[in-house]
């Protein structure tokens, strides 16, 4: 195990290769293959004359994103919730780095991604992606290990995105490139991102998405009203019109996937009316029974001539398929395929029309939400947190969610601040007795000594994100006994482990990087932070069922870890688990210098099928 997070160019190539190998040549993309096989796909014009976003600072956010990571994240259980049990996830550190390391574990997991970025209005302050070249020291000093009190420090990381700034545009692309590329490997196929944004930079966000995601895969700009603004910053502003709408692009990850429809809910808009269209009181030939569906259970779309037809159709496909039990799939493929009204068939597997019928509280959604309104304030203070300026609205983050998820879905916030998104999942989950988990990232950056937060005790914003999910767990704990009401917290941390770096061999430091290969625990690790750290980069998620069997620990019915023991009695305890692993993992110090238990151990599990590796 080289200790790394996910080589992105390598896996990208890899992916290529499967797809393309004659494009290769001695192991490297040959460009001539390349225009061979794409030919009329591939833009002659000269570079400065393509259709292209480019910035001050690109390629070195590509060079960001490339780079592998040996950190680590730290358990926290002191800061946790239901620790041992708890499947949603809070990590405090800096996003790009948690990013890069969540590669191998994520990978396609997540099913939506919900971020509200800086917007770059010229008094955002966020880490600029331009130290491409730092030692070891300077390092750990960043990712917390060597700062005073453990805090990131606020000189020399974070730093005013003034507009004065030549490169005002081309920092903010760069920060946002490498997490969007990262972000979208860890989606799943059917997978969605929403991102807010305002009018500084939604232009440049849409065409780095673009890049990212692909132009085929924007889904909707969907504009949120914004709150009223004082009599006396609107006379401030008086050379230019209010800003009344903000904004959120949504994208899926691949362009064949279906969205669910999106209702508006009028008890939760308390809109009172809607599109006379779908009143059930006009349109009374909509309100008949079908199915065993009475006319007070809501409404249908179409004529019941109409919805006769779509059953009809429904029953000639099943004999065309000849299938009992089609998949959606199969019925989405079948139905394209005609040239019939595609709206027209969506039943569900048990038959019931159940996307025929428009609810009477509810009316079909836009991309324009007058009903809500962005800011959260008045939740943060239902919650006795009235610490942070200018939370989202939990209510606008639960339609997001609503719309885009079920079941075991995982949401992911990479920009966390307040931590709404986990109100949102928590609260929705009591709701609809869903088991939705999510994973939050927020930096410990240091709140300010003169504000609210800090008078308040708390240190960082990372500090205000936990204590907000405690409150949430604490008033729903009191409610329901059904949902997940925990949460495991970590800690971006350096590795465990010694990291051997070539590219820093001295004649002062050579003595210390050998070290490395005799013993590369470090010597202030604990057993903890070891198993997490190697569970993680063995491709296993923080919330792997893991079991504490003395010698060794047991994840997942597929991988032992052992961290404290090993002899041949621990080594035939392991070969006879049930499931049988399929890989060990051990510390090469355990084998004591013996050669022998070593060799024995390796091929007593070899013969087993199981892959035996040390560190």
């Amino acid at each position: 195990m080289d200790g790394q997070s996910l080589n992105i160019k390598q896996t990208d190539t890899a992916r290529l290769r499967e797809l393309f190998p004659g494009l290769f040549s001695e192991d490297k993309i040959d460009p001539e293959k390349f225009k061979a096989a794409f030919g009329d796909d591939i833009d002659a014009a000269p570079p400065n004359e393509r259709y292209t976003l480019n910035w001050a600072g690109k390629a070195d956010a590509y060079r960001v994103l490339q780079e592998r990571t040996a950190t680590t994240l730290r358990p926290q259980p002191e800061l946790s919730v239901n620790f041992d049990t708890a499947e949603n996830v809070f990590i405090e550190g800096e996003n790009l780095e948690v990013l890069k390391i969540l590669q191998k574990s994520y990978y396609n997991k997540i099913k939506c991604i919900i971020i509200d970025p800086p917007y770059n209005t010229g008094n955002d302050s966020f880490i600029y992606p331009d130290r491409f070249k730092e030692n070891l020291e300077e390092y750990e000093r960043r990712v917390g290990e060597r700062d005073e009190g453990g805090y990131l420090m606020k000189e020399g990381l974070f730093r005013k995105n003034s507009k004065e700034n030549g490169h005002y545009h081309s920092n903010w692309l760069s920060m946002m490139l490498p997490r969007l590329f990262l972000a979208r490997n860890l989606m799943r196929d059917d997978g969605v991102i929403f991102v807010h944004i305002d009018d500084n930079e939604v232009h440049n966000l849409r065409m780095v998405m673009n890049e990212v995601f692909g132009e085929e895969n924007f889904r909707n700009c969907i504009a949120v009203k914004r709150g009223t603004k004082s009599v006396q910053a609107q006379f401030d502003s008086i050379d230019k019109l209010g800003i009344a709408y903000e904004y959120i692009l949504l994208y899926s990850k691949k362009s064949d996937i279906r969205l669910n429809h999106f209702y508006f809910d009028l008890e939760e808009t308390k809109e009172g009316t809607w599109n006379n269209h779908w009143r059930g009181t006009d349109r009374p030939t909509m309100r008949y029974e079908l199915f065993g569906i009475t006319p007070e259970n809501g409404q249908w779309r179409w004529s019941k001539k109409r919805s006769l037809l779509a059953i009809s159709n429904y029953e000639r496909m099943l004999k065309e398929l000849q299938s009992v039990d089609p998949t959606q799939d199969d019925i989405d493929k079948w139905y394209f395929s005609q040239e019939e009204d595609i709206d027209l068939l969506r039943l569900s597997r048990n038959g019931k029309p159940e996307h025929y019928i428009a609810p009477t509280n509810q009316k079909f959604g836009n991309n324009l939400w007058t009903d809500l309104q962005l800011n959260g304030t008045s939740e943060l203070k239902r919650l006795d947190l009235d610490t942070f300026e200018n939370p989202k609205n939990p209510i606008l983050i639960t339609r997001m969610i609503k719309w885009m998820t079920n079941g075991n879905d995982i949401v992911l916030d990479f920009f966390a601040g307040s931590a709404t998104a986990a109100q949102a999942v928590l609260e929705l989950n009591q709701e609809d007795n869903g088991t939705r988990k999510f994973i939050l990232v927020q930096l410990p950056e240091l709140c300010k000594e003169s504000g609210k937060a800090y008078k308040s005790g708390y240190k960082t914003i990372a500090d205000i994100s936990r204590e907000r999910i405690r409150r949430v767990i604490r008033n729903l704990n009191n409610s329901t006994d059904n949902i997940d009401l925990g949460f495991k917290s970590y800690k971006l941390s350096p590795s465990n482990f010694k990291v051997w770096r070539s590219e820093d061999i001295t004649e002062e430091n050579i003595e210390r990087q050998l070290e490395a290969f005799i013993d590369p625990v470090k010597p202030e690790s604990q057993v903890e932070d070891m198993l997490v750290e190697l569970i993680l980069k063995s491709g296993y998620k923080l919330t792997e069922k893991v079991e504490n069997r003395g010698d060794f620990y047991y994840i997942n019915n597929e991988l032992v870890v052992a961290l404290t023991k090993m002899n041949q009695e621990i080594a035939a305890k392991i070969m006879e688990l049930s499931p049988k692993p399929q890989k060990v993992i051990v510390l090469d110090r355990l084998f004591e210098g013996s050669d022998e238990l070593k060799t024995n151990t390796a091929l007593q599990m070899k013969d087993a099928g199981v892959e035996l590796r040390t560190v």
